[in-house]
């Protein structure tokens, strides 16, 4: 059986900042993007166009995936 979710999620968290950067590149408009996104998502949950879920909840349908 492959790594259990708990497994890769102490491996994760044991990586320097460094080598938690999946993507290495630079990209100078992605923080201004993210910015966008965080912003219109945001905005959609005010309007009641988007639910948000307690991590507990997103973290067990998570799991469940995984398995």
């Amino acid at each position: 059986m492959g790594t259990t979710f708990e497994e890769l999620e102490k491996q994760a968290r044991a990586l320097s900042p460094k080598k938690k950067a999946l993507d290495t590149s630079v990209d100078a408009d992605a923080e201004e993007l993210w910015i966008e996104e965080a912003q219109r998502r945001y905005d959609a949950f005010i309007r009641g166009q988007l639910q948000a879920l307690p991590g507990d909840e997103v973290m067990r349908r998570v799991r469940s995936r995984l398995k």
